[in-house]
């Protein structure tokens, strides 16, 4: 005959010694369970490794109590939240524990109740924190808006076009012959009109008179500095032009 006193007696000096502070003895009027023997309860916290990943610290408060026939029976069970678990995870948790209690009967079954109780709590808010986490993560990113080059402006997109300008008319200037430059208002060809005359094709390659003084003309060598320089001035002047433009049309149009 099966000796269900001194079995209870026994699991409850294991539990004791492995849960220690964990471990306490309540009254029955604080267990929520229909029973006036003694009443146990036991704390529980999320795994020791799922621990820092969890948002909002969890604990649960296991509480049972021995039948007349346990382990053969299971036990008196109920679930508290101690912090942060919700109802409706208590009720999941309660039925859980209450079906492997029914798997186990035989054997005692407390202790496999205990890391059953927090297996789960460590997979439903460890995971749960950790997918908070990552969305949030997420969205922080997607808000991020990384700043690339100057801001444009009115001011800085019109002083851009100004210069593009500028150095626009400068290529252009390259390319025509220094007695187009060189030409009054009146007769001097704009770029169209210098490119749709051909002359462009032949720009360094105008004929020399045979018998002309020009054939022992010696050859002078240019640097690029004076190129540089050259272009620097001419830039500098067409922006000049462009700023007194602007100041006149502005009178004008006051």
């Amino acid at each position: 005959m099966t000796d269900y006193t001194q079995e209870q007696e026994m699991e409850i000096e294991a539990l004791e010694a492995i849960l220690m502070d964990d471990f306490k003895e309540i009254h029955s009027s604080e267990s929520g369970l229909n029973t006036s023997n003694p009443c146990f309860q036991i704390k529980i916290i999320p795994q020791d490794d799922e621990v820092e990943e969890l948002s909002t610290p969890v604990e649960l408060a296991l509480i049972f109590s021995h039948t007349e026939k346990y382990p053969d029976e299971p036990p008196l069970l109920n679930v508290k939240s101690l912090r942060g678990i919700h109802t409706e995870d208590l009720k999941i948790l309660k039925e859980k524990l209450q079906q492997e209690a029914s798997e186990n009967l035989g054997m005692a079954m407390v202790y496999t109740l205990v890391s059953t109780a927090k297996e789960w709590l460590s997979e439903r808010y460890g995971q749960d924190a950790s997918t908070e986490d990552a969305d949030a993560e997420e969205a922080a990113k997607d808000d991020v808006v990384i700043p690339h080059g100057e801001p444009v402006t009115i001011e800085t997109f019109l002083a851009w076009r100004e210069r593009f300008e500028a150095e626009l008319a400068l290529e252009r200037a390259k390319l025509m012959p220094e007695s187009a430059l060189t030409a009054t208002k009146e007769k001097r060809l704009s770029g169209r009109q210098w490119f749709e005359s051909g002359r462009g094709a032949a720009k360094g390659a105008a004929p020399v008179p045979e018998g002309s003084d020009e054939e022992d003309v010696e050859d002078i060598d240019f640097d690029d500095d004076d190129f540089e320089d050259d272009e620097e001035d001419m830039l500098e002047h067409y922006l000049a032009e462009k700023s007194d433009s602007s100041s006149h049309s502005s009178r004008i149009a006051n």
